[in-house]
């Protein structure tokens, strides 16, 4: 496959070049190359990227196939952009053994659109099975310092010491205290009643219980000298425990998702439950200095959390609807209409997506546009006006937060080791991705 006349944003450069493509890697990048008959993409007037990685999905497969699965989130994936995803173990079961991991890379190679990796769970007791040597196929130890949907709180101090202390892969975390928001969910019950609507839920799910976690996990990781990604920050208090600084001379690095930097808590009122995640959307002082952060360097990553429920799941009150929504679609293209509003730059997005996904995990040979890696590439209209609706969706469940939301980018075709998987809503749909392979 050779790709044309491609406007290539990769590595802090845009420019002008044509890739050739041979079997599944890159074999050529220049200025022109001729003379080779192959699969011609005409890219002129596309900008070309690698693929997005995503660090954080819920692509609800096994147990909870209702809302999503494997096959029908990696497809929504593969028309945003996204090449390569990781899973998360909050599953059912959980993934919390070497089998149940195990499983879930089967299913994904019969399944996955996308390459893909998974996350093991860390319980109060499962210690033992995260140190076993075949466990080392995850990428990453998920520990939940805070209860959320799936319910894999590890909250017993020793367990925590013993994770920090002996777990040698990067330990990813999710921090809320569980303490705060008990407390906070108890006040404003007794204040005012039972039916608490979801502005109640940044009130509960507190910027103070936020930091709570996030800092004592930060502790921990210092004390035991533990490699720690903190997931979907949210406040600008958080930013205080990170440092600006190149990504490979840090211990200690930080996600940001989608959501936290396109909604503040004004967008409630219009919006209800669509937007409730944990952890909670906040306010704008918030989302702004999540924004500068990752302008900054303290925020190394930004990412989805996607995570699909079911219209019906989403209702209720604060208490009831659940947490989360689909965005694995719309995140890169939200993002670019973030830099068409000259927030962020299409580098600075390309290195958040793509490369600091691939440095942080150790991924081989993906997330950069070079000669001998994975031809994976997302190629994009800059000036392509559309609108987000339920005709244009690829979520199993059927909606979106970004409902309504018109954009100015718009993703043309997604190639995955060196095929062309997506092409303008037309999917390959015998491709498959393949597992990850990281080093550490």
């Amino acid at each position: 496959m050779l790709i044309k006349n491609a406007t290539v944003v990769n590595e802090g450069q845009r420019y002008s070049a044509d890739i050739l493509i041979e079997g599944e890697r890159i074999k050529r990048i220049a200025r022109k190359i001729d003379g080779i008959r192959s699969q011609v993409i005409d890219a002129d007037g596309l900008l070309v990227f690698p693929g997005i990685i995503d660090d954080q999905v819920h692509f609800r497969e096994p147990g909870l196939t209702h809302k999503g699965d494997i096959h029908s989130e990696s497809r929504a994936a593969v028309a945003g952009g996204v090449t390569s995803y990781i899973d998360m173990p909050n599953t059912q079961p959980q993934t919390v053994t070497v089998a149940a991991l195990n499983d879930k890379f089967a299913r994904a190679a019969q399944a996955s659109l996308a390459n893909y990796s998974f996350m093991l769970g860390a319980t109060n007791d499962n210690i033992d099975e995260l140190l076993r040597p075949d466990a080392q196929r995850a990428i990453a130890v998920k520990v939940f310092m805070g209860a959320s949907t799936g319910n894999m709180l590890v909250d017993q101090p020793q367990a925590l010491e013993r994770i920090f202390a002996e777990c040698r892969q990067i330990i990813v975390a999710h921090c809320e205290s569980e303490a705060i928001i008990r407390a906070n969910r108890e006040h404003y019950l007794r204040e005012s009643g039972e039916r608490l609507d979801v502005s109640f839920h940044p009130k509960i799910r507190s910027a103070e219980a936020c930091y709570a976690s996030s800092s004592l996990a930060v502790a921990l990781a210092k004390k035991y000298n533990s490699r720690l990604h903190l997931f979907h920050l949210s406040t600008s208090k958080e930013m205080s425990l990170l440092e600006a600084k190149p990504l490979k001379d840090k211990r200690i690095t930080g996600e940001v998702c989608v959501h936290h930097l396109w909604f503040s808590d004004a967008d409630y009122a219009q919006l209800g439950n669509r937007i409730k995640w944990n952890p909670a959307v906040k306010t704008a002082a918030d989302r702004a200095a999540l924004r500068q952060a990752v302008i900054d360097g303290k925020l190394d990553v930004i990412a989805t959390d996607h995570a699909p429920h079911t219209w019906d799941e989403k209702q209720g009150s604060c208490l009831q609807a659940a947490s989360g929504a689909p965005m694995v679609q719309h995140s890169l293209v939200a993002m670019l209409e973030l830099c068409r509003q000259g927030i962020f730059t299409e580098k600075l997005i390309v290195e958040k997506m793509a490369h600091a996904p691939a440095e942080l995990f150790g991924i081989k040979d993906r997330g950069f546009l070079r000669e001998g890696y994975y031809a994976d590439i997302v190629l994009i209209n800059p000036n392509k006006t559309w609108t987000v609706g339920k005709e244009n969706l690829f979520y199993k469940c059927g909606w979106s937060p970004l409902e309504g939301a018109t954009f100015s980018h718009q993703v043309a075709k997604t190639i995955i080791n060196g095929q062309l998987v997506y092409d303008n809503g037309k999917f390959d749909e015998d491709f498959r991705g393949k597992e990850l392979a990281f080093s550490r």
